[in-house]
């Protein structure tokens, strides 16, 4: 079946969908840009306040070594007078010292605290540490000489300044960048979408069903193929449809032509009295013409149900035994042509499908082959088992297919020439032929021995539980035991 725009209202066309997707997609690619940013800059301060740090307590352990040197054996007034020089060229800096040998701290009042680590290059113990806002080194000179040393981190206030104002114009500037980045991200990336629905649209609106171009290689090829697919299949569908209407028309046209053809002239009879006007022969001939067609098209109108029925695939799969499908359509033809003689063998053989469609297909099957045997013809039915596969042979004693015909019988309606004065709708084949794809058989015409057509089916599957490891073991040995009848 293929699908069809309904009659009722069309469903109203939400003009903002693809905005709000291309909004969404910028402000998405906006938001990881600006983090990233911001990541980035937060990084950048991090490692730049780590750099400033090494590098002013690099000087605070030169000053406070060259201050240990210099004063290590001064009295309180040379500390004095030295810190009181240290002061005047390193405002920024406050200083404590104590002598060796002595609780007491001349100079600035200096937190003097731990944990000390020893300087393998003075062998002097060393303290580094920030205290408030306050970067503190003490030293403790191998004399006993300490010196504790500090220096604001930021004494105007520039780095932290400095960063805030960065900070402000990286969060602006990268979110008005992040903002057209995303905005031209989305615009670029979503253009194969626009244009595929474009096409789409212009489809619907002509109901022309066309193919896509497909553009590069990307994603959205694979995308527009798949749509390309849906689209070939759904236009062979249409196709496959309008072609099963035109010919069951085509098809039912005929009989009904005829029947009502035959139905007026006897009620014209019957209405003017003159029933007697034609010899009751050609009346029985009137009435047995007009059963005929009422035969024709029921069974014409059966098989389109069944082809129908076939293509909607709503039967649950299950396991059953092919054998017996088999059996049971032998014995239902065979009640229906007496005339002919049936044989029948078949191994046990275990398929995976619908029941039902495979019921209706070896009887359509079959009765295609009683069908066109003659009166004391024979009729050949054979299921060969093997390992994986089983095929099913089925011969019959009519005249055979020609080569050049055997590919056209399975097409719907297709009707060889010699059979247009037979029964039948012309869809029996095409109904096998379209249950055995569904439960992936193949099927193939052939010439029978005696002559006659013969169709060869490859069924998958596999032997029964109860039956497989006897034909693994003592295939040698013995036969698969057969049903068999005439």
């Amino acid at each position: 079946m293929i699908l069809r725009r309904s009659g009722g209202e069309a469903q109203p066309h939400l003009s903002g969908a693809g905005h709000s997707l291309r909004l969404r997609l910028a402000a998405l690619a906006g938001i990881i840009v600006a983090v990233v940013i911001l990541v980035t800059a937060l990084f950048a301060y991090r490692l730049a306040l780590t750099t400033r740090m090494n590098v002013m307590d690099n000087d605070l352990r030169t000053k406070t070594l060259g201050v240990s040197l210099q004063l290590r054996d001064a009295n309180p007034d040379e500390i004095r007078s030295e810190l009181a020089s240290f002061k005047r060229y390193n405002p920024w800096f406050e200083v404590a010292v104590s002598p060796a040998d002595e609780d007491v701290y001349y100079g600035d009042p200096v937190p003097v605290t731990g944990p000390f680590t020893v300087a393998s290059s003075t062998g002097d113990e060393l303290s580094q540490q920030t205290i408030g806002s306050d970067r503190v080194v003490v030293r403790r000179s191998q004399s006993g000489l300490t010196v504790a040393m500090s220096s604001p981190k930021d004494p105007f206030g520039v780095f932290s300044g400095s960063w805030a104002a960065a900070a402000l114009v990286l969060i602006g500037t990268g979110g008005l960048l992040a903002w057209g980045a995303g905005a031209l991200i989305s615009a670029v990336g979503l253009a194969p979408v626009r244009r595929l629905h474009r096409a789409i649209d212009s489809a619907n609106e002509s109901d022309q069903l066309e193919q896509l171009p497909v553009e590069g290689d990307d994603e959205f090829a694979d995308i527009t193929t798949s749509v390309n697919t849906m689209i070939s299949t759904l236009e062979d569908s249409k196709t496959r449809q309008a072609q099963l209407v035109a010919d069951a028309g085509h098809e039912l046209k005929t009989p009904l032509t005829s029947m009502r053809t035959n139905i007026e002239l006897l009620m014209m009879l019957h209405n003017t009295g003159q029933q007697d006007q034609i010899s009751e022969q050609d009346r029985k001939d009137l009435e047995r013409d007009v059963m005929a067609q009422m035969e024709e098209m029921s069974i014409l109108i059966g098989d389109l149900v069944n082809l129908a029925r076939d293509e909607a695939q709503g039967a649950e799969p299950e396991d059953f035994r092919l054998d017996e499908v088999l059996e049971e359509a032998v014995n239902r033809v065979r009640r229906r042509r007496p005339d002919v003689t049936f044989l029948f063998e078949a191994d046990p053989w275990v398929i995976h499908g619908d029941r039902f469609a495979m019921g209706r297909a070896p009887i359509n099957l079959i009765d295609n082959a009683a069908k066109w045997s003659p009166e004391g013809g024979t009729v050949r039915v054979s299921l060969k088992a093997a390992t994986r596969n089983a095929v099913l042979i089925v011969d019959d004693s009519g005249p055979g297919i020609a080569p050049a015909e055997r590919e056209k019988v399975f097409e719907r309606f297709y009707r060889a020439p010699e059979s247009r004065s037979m029964p039948g709708s012309g869809l029996g084949l095409a109904i096998v032929k379209q249950v055995f794809n569904r439960h992936s058989a193949t099927i193939v015409v052939e010439e029978s021995d005696d002559g006659g057509a013969r169709f060869r089916v490859v069924f998958p599957g596999r032997l029964p539980d109860d039956d497989s490891r006897d034909l693994a073991s003592e295939r040698t040995s013995r036969v698969i035991p057969k049903k068999s009848y005439s």
